[in-house]
């Protein structure tokens, strides 16, 4: 199983240390800026699609998006 954690950037450096620490954690490392963003792009887009199924959300079509180009 991953688990992403949110740690305080002036308390990572131990949080990291705790955690290879343990002997069931099999890697534990920062994510980088760009990751980080990815991430955040990613739950936001889900979010979207979820708010889209449940009807509180009109998306655009393939079509519309294309004609904003």
């Amino acid at each position: 199983m991953k688990v992403i954690l949110e740690i305080p950037d002036h308390q990572a450096s131990f949080g990291l240390q705790v955690l290879k620490s343990l002997s069931f954690v099999k890697k534990a490392m920062p994510m980088s800026g760009s990751a980080e963003k990815l991430l955040k792009d990613l739950n936001e887009s889900a979010e979207d699609v979820r708010l889209h199924k449940a009807g509180q959300l009109k998306l655009k079509s393939a079509k519309e998006l294309f004609n904003e180009l």
